[in-house]
């Protein structure tokens, strides 16, 4: 097959998902491309989980569809995803050691020596109850179990937001030597853009069940510019496409979608860092009326 034939790890087309009068997702569409470290961010109430859920096939959407490598998410699909949902369940009167065994009983790719491996990384105790662990803990059980079955796509929702640094730094640093290693397609979401900066190479902007931003990291800040001066010489930008405009003091900045300055004396320009990228989409999210930008 082609390389330009390869199919996305997962395709997220048009899906929505109703919780009672709400929608978690609402027209819902991205691609994730194989062997990337997606990163999907949004505040909480995005739909995030929501989404992961759909990917991973424990959730049925209302409408649209989901495939992963090609594959409709169903029976088929369902060994080559591991997913570890935000709380890692886990049953807590198994040992650790017991937790193990049972990865290996239900899971036909189980690699028991990388399991162990991992599991003495994070130093799990074999004979430690998993409902007496401490969350961090419990949470680097849930990744074992998730990358021992040596999935093709992980999917981790929240994964660092219970562990200390030095245990963030860890599990960023396994998940990066499976990517090398195993080309893995790992697709992770949090609301904290600390925790994914530097991580990711791909990322979703979600706000209100609905895709505001699927892209390259490096492509994205290099599409983007901030521009900053006063409400009338912002009026310059009329015409391109302005993300957000912010007061700042007496000035005012603008993220706008641009690979270069527009030619305006007045203004200073400069790169938008990943948090002030997606804060800049995550504020400007929701309907709203025709952006303009201030002219005085």
């Amino acid at each position: 097959m082609s390389a330009d034939r390869v199919p996305p790890a997962l395709d997220v087309a048009g899906v929505t998902s109703r919780f009672g009068g709400r929608r978690a997702l609402d027209d819902c569409s991205l691609t994730v491309p194989p062997g990337a470290v997606t990163a999907i961010v949004g505040r909480n109430g995005a739909g995030k989980s929501t989404l992961l859920r759909v990917a991973a096939g424990l959730l049925r959407p209302d409408r649209g569809a989901v495939r992963v490598f090609g594959e409709p998410t169903g029976d088929r699909a369902l060994p080559s995803i591991g997913y570890v949902a935000q709380h890692a369940p886990l049953y807590p009167m198994l040992t650790v050691a017991q937790t193990l065994v049972l990865g290996g009983r239900l899971n036909p790719r189980w690699d028991h020596a990388y399991a162990q491996q991992l599991a003495d990384d994070a130093a799990l105790p074999p004979a430690a109850r998993v409902g007496d662990l401490a969350p961090g803990h419990r949470t680097r059980l849930a990744l074992v179990m998730a990358l021992a079955k040596r999935p093709r796509l992980l999917l981790l929702d929240e994964p660092l937001a219970p562990l200390d640094p030095v245990a963030r730094a860890q599990v960023a640093g396994v998940l990066m030597a499976d990517v090398a290693d195993r080309g893995t397609t790992v697709v992770l979401s949090s609301h904290v853009v600390a925790d994914i900066d530097g991580v990711c190479d791909h990322l979703v902007v979600l706000a209100e069940g609905r895709t505001r931003l699927a892209i390259e990291v490096e492509q994205a800040l290099a599409g983007h510019l901030v521009a900053v001066g006063a409400g009338r010489e912002l009026g310059a930008l009329d015409g391109t496409e302005v993300i957000e405009v912010r007061a700042a003091g007496r000035d005012a900045a603008a993220l706008i979608r641009s690979a270069g300055p527009v030619p305006t004396a007045g203004l200073a320009w400069h790169r938008p860092a990943l948090e002030e990228l997606i804060l800049g989409y995550l504020r400007a999210a929701g309907p709203q009326p025709e952006r303009k930008v201030p002219t005085a």
